[in-house]
């Protein structure tokens, strides 16, 4: 039977914020610090952090007046079908949205399974396989947990919330309370010269802390999921973006004030030498431990997330009918899910972390955050007051800071941009074959 249905609005505020904030702080973070203490040489690399944030807070205006407009499953999705026309371009976007979804979505979780795999490395060194065993066995505990009512999972998601924050408070407890400025401020002669060798430091600093922002949107992929989400998926955006900046930077700042900038640049698990130089060896395994949960708890949100983007397009359509397809008891898209969870499975065997990283952040950019800044813009062109509830703040800057400020990192990511135009181009490519096999436009006029 093809059980085709409607989602339940199961979760409140708390439990989206949680979800959100879950989803951003990943395995992330941790990994990113010492690159971020190499791309910029020193103390000053707090600024990338700030700046990502910076960048976050802008984009999320346009998330939030989206979301707040669109409360429907699939996020990006609706919002470009939606700001360029249903019927031509905005079926182009939003195919491309899928396009990357099929790609990105696994390349994001694999991402994620493959960091915990490599930071298990400090509880137990692995092999190459023994790490790739470890990473696919993440994504199937992953499916199983997922694989259930909404409302039930708003609540694991409370408790994975709670051991997150437990354990990013106990870093900063600790860090303050054995806080040393001479080591945290240590910055090299020279290095506030604002020329442009700074500003590409800079911004391949950001590259890596935006990348640790990512997912304060969650939150829009789950609309149709969201209590009262006119208000909601704003507060919930906002709210986590702060939240998670204020963390990070007092997290960065307590891990200089611990161990030199010279040597966290080399750490590969640097939270844990972090512990290991305040309470020793064994401490520093159980936070490890810790660590690898709040890996984990990331990895549950987004892929919750994910799943629901496969589901709105081929309820719309634009995709195969069977991702449309929801549970019979426990309506969630069990299908989208399942697929996602196995080609993750798959990627997390077979690639390397930093190769996944750079394709991420290259294929999402210019569809993706560049896309919704332009169509947010047309939007309020197009649509009355009365179908956007909530309305950005100073529009249309942070619209065209967005745009911008992502076009800048997108040139930041140097070669790693043509595997975004080449993914892109062969979406649009695929898509023209497809439109013209079911007579769609633009071969035919378009009709919603």
């Amino acid at each position: 039977m093809n059980h085709l249905g409607n989602l339940e609005r199961g979760l409140g505020l708390k439990e989206a914020v949680a979800l959100n904030m879950i989803d951003m702080v990943g395995i992330g973070p941790f990994i990113v610090i010492p690159l971020v203490i190499r791309s910029m040489g020193g103390p000053q690399c707090l600024l990338a952090w700030a700046v990502g944030a910076a960048l976050a807070l802008i984009d999320g205006c346009v998330w939030a007046e989206l979301g707040a407009a669109m409360p429907e499953a699939g996020g990006s999705y609706v919002y470009l079908r939606e700001a360029y026309g249903p019927a031509k371009w905005g079926r182009l976007l939003s195919f491309l949205v899928i396009w990357q979804t099929i790609f990105q979505a696994p390349l994001v979780m694999a991402s994620g399974a493959i960091g915990f795999a490599e930071y298990f490395g400090y509880l137990h060194r692995l092999g190459r396989y023994g790490q790739k065993a470890v990473a696919g066995a993440v994504v199937i505990v992953l499916a199983v947990l997922l694989y259930r009512r909404i409302a039930d999972i708003g609540k694991i998601s409370m408790l994975l919330w709670i051991g997150v924050f437990g354990t990013i408070l106990w870093l900063i407890v600790a860090g303050a309370t054995h806080f040393h400025p001479a080591l945290a401020f240590d910055y090299p002669a020279g290095v506030w010269s604002l020329n442009w060798l700074f500003f590409a430091a800079l911004g391949s600093a950001t590259v890596q802390t935006i990348y640790t922002y990512w997912g304060y949107y969650n939150v829009c992929f789950l609309g149709g999921e969201v209590k009262q989400p006119e208000r909601n998926i704003p507060r919930t955006i906002f709210l986590s973006i702060i939240a998670i900046a204020i963390l990070y930077l007092v997290m960065q700042t307590c891990v200089l004030g611990v161990v030199p900038w010279q040597e966290a640049q080399r750490s590969e698990f640097i939270v844990s030498t972090f512990f290991q130089r305040i309470y020793g060896t064994q401490i520093a395994r159980f936070a490890t431990v810790l660590i690898l949960w709040i890996a984990f708890a990331s990895l549950f949100s987004l892929t919750l997330g994910y799943s629901r983007i496969p589901y709105a397009a081929a309820r719309d359509g634009n995709f195969f009918s069977i991702f449309g397809r929801v549970h019979p008891t426990k309506h969630f898209p069990h299908v989208s899910l399942l697929t996602l969870c196995a080609a993750a499975f798959v990627f997390s065997l077979l690639f390397r972390l930093e190769t996944v990283i750079a394709a991420i952040a290259a294929m999402r950019i210019l569809v993706q955050f560049v896309g919704q800044a332009v169509g947010v813009i047309l939007l309020r062109r197009r649509w009355p007051r009365e179908r956007l509830p909530f309305r950005m703040w100073l529009f249309p800057i942070p619209a065209v800071l967005a745009i911008i400020l992502w076009l800048a990192l997108f040139i930041a990511t140097g070669k790693r941009m043509l595997f975004g135009v080449v993914a892109i181009a062969a979406g649009v490519v695929v898509f023209l074959i497809r439109s013209k096999g079911l007579k769609q436009w633009p071969f035919v006029e378009g009709v919603r």
